[in-house]
C-alpha cells in the first residue's frame, strides 16, 4: 500500500497498516519515550531540546506540545521510568522529576549520575530501563573502526540508587536500540557495524545478551566472520555471534518487541527495527521499519512493515521505536524532524490520503 503522509512524501506501508503524520518541525528527532499517561518526548541532538508531545483527546494526532528543555549538549538518548524522564547530556544523566505533571513549567534536571566519557559526534548513545530496574546506557565506539577505551564501545547497567554501574556487554560499535525478549527476558540490542569495506559488507547485526560480560566481536569481527584487516582478535578473547545478520549499511537503530494488540497476532512479540539507511553506499538500502519474525530467540526471517525509500530517495531515516497507550507506534525521523504513527487498521484499501 502507499500512503501520502505529507506533501511530497511518499511511503509504502503494508496491507492493512496505516501511518499518519503525528508530529513535525522537531529538529533531527531521535530518540522518543513515552510517559506513564501517553506523553511522547523526543530528543534532538542538533537543537539540544526535548519537546513533550500530547494528544489529549485521543485522536491519534498531536494537539499540544511544549518544550521541556533547550540548549543541552547532545540529548538524543532519552528513557522513562516511575514518573520520571532521564537524557544523557555529554558525560552526565539528568532527570526531570514529575515531568507529565510538570510539561507547562518543568522543574531544572537533576544531575544523577556524571561518570560517562564525553561524548562525540561519532559516539552514539541509547539507553533504557531494565527489567531490574537498572538504567542501561550503550556508549558508542567514538570512532570508525578502532580499539576503544572502556566504556566507550560497551553496554553498562547503572543501579541509580547505589550509583555504582556494571558492564554487560562489550565488543559493540554503535548501539542504540535495546529491548528485553518477552519470551526469557533476556537483552537485544542492534548493532551498525564499520564503514568503507564496501557496499555489502560488513553486515549489521542484531545480537542478543546470554551472559552478562560477553564480547561481540568490535573491532576484531563484524557479523559472523567478516575479519577486520586493521585488527587481529587476541587469541583467548570469545566472541558472540550475532543472532541475526542485516544487510550492510542498513543502519540498525531502535528496536522494540511488539508487546501490544492492536496489531494482527503475527505480530505480537515480534522484534521491528528501525533501519535508519545508507548514507555511504552507492545504492541506497534501509530508510524502512522491518519485523523480525521469531521463534522463540531465534530469527526465522526478516519482513518490510513500512518503507520510507522511494526509488533512491529517502523520505525520511527512520530512528526511534515506542509503543504508544493504544498500541500504535511512533517512529521518529531525524532526517526531516517527523514523528510518525504506525497503526492497524484492518482495511484491504490499497490506498491511504492522511
Amino acid at each position: 500500500m502507499t500512503a501520502a503522509a505529507a506533501q511530497s512524501v511518499i511511503i509504502t506501508v503494508t496491507k492493512g497498516f496505516g501511518v499518519s503524520l503525528y508530529a513535525t518541525d522537531l529538529g533531527d528527532a531521535k530518540q522518543i519515550a513515552v510517559g506513564d499517561d501517553g506523553t511522547l518526548f523526543v530528543g534532538s541532538h542538533k537543537s539540544g531540546t526535548i519537546t513533550a508531545l500530547v494528544d489529549s483527546n485521543n485522536d491519534g494526532r498531536v494537539d499540544r506540545r511544549y518544550l521541556v528543555a533547550k540548549d543541552l549538549e547532545y540529548p538524543e538518548a532519552l528513557a522513562f521510568h516511575d514518573g520520571n524522564l532521564y537524557a544523557a547530556v555529554n558525560e552526565r544523566i539528568v532527570v526531570f522529576n514529575n515531568i507529565e505533571q510538570r510539561l507547562r513549567r518543568p522543574a531544572r534536571p537533576v544531575e544523577i549520575y556524571d561518570r560517562l566519557p564525553g561524548n562525540t559526534k561519532k559516539s552514539v548513545r541509547g539507553m533504557k530501563f531494565g527489567p531490574d530496574g537498572r538504567l542501561y546506557v550503550a556508549i558508542g565506539a567514538p570512532c570508525n573502526v578502532c580499539e576503544p577505551s572502556s566504556p566507550y564501545g560497551s553496554i553498562i547497567a547503572i543501579d541509580l540508587q547505589f550509583g555504582d554501574a556494571r558492564q554487560i556487554a562489550t565488543g559493540i560499535r554503535q548501539v542504540v536500540g535495546m529491548d528485553w525478549s518477552p519470551v526469557d527476558n533476556k537483552l537485544w540490542f542492534a548493532d551498525s557495524s564499520r564503514d568503507w569495506m564496501g557496499d555489502n559488507i560488513p553486515p549489521d547485526e542484531i545480537d542478543r545478551v546470554a551472559n552478562f560480560g560477553e564480547h561481540f566481536g568490535f573491532p576484531y569481527i563484524h557479523g559472523n566472520n567478516v575479519k577486520e584487516p586493521a585488527y587481529d582478535k587476541p587469541k583467548n578473547l570469545k566472541v558472540t555471534p550475532p543472532e541475526f545478520e542485516l544487510p550492510a549499511h542498513v543502519a540498525p537503530r531502535d528496536i522494540l518487541f511488539y508487546r501490544g494488540t492492536q496489531f494482527p497476532e503475527e505480530y505480537h512479540n515480534q522484534l521491528l527495527v528501525a533501519e535508519n539507511g545508507s548514507w555511504n553506499r552507492s545504492s541506497k538500502v534501509g530508510y524502512q521499519i522491518v519485523m523480525l519474525k521469531m521463534d522463540g530467540n531465534k530469527v526465522l526471517e526478516r519482513n518490510t512493515v513500512l518503507s520510507f525509500l522511494d526509488g533512491e530517495f529517502p523520505m525520511a531515516r527512520p530512528y526511534g521505536l515506542a509503543m504508544a497507550p493504544d498500541g500504535s507506534v511512533y517512529i521518529s525521523d531525524d532526517l526531516k524532524g517527523n514523528v510518525y504513527r504506525l497503526y492497524y487498521k484492518g482495511s484491504s484499501s490499497d490506498e491511504e490520503q492522511d
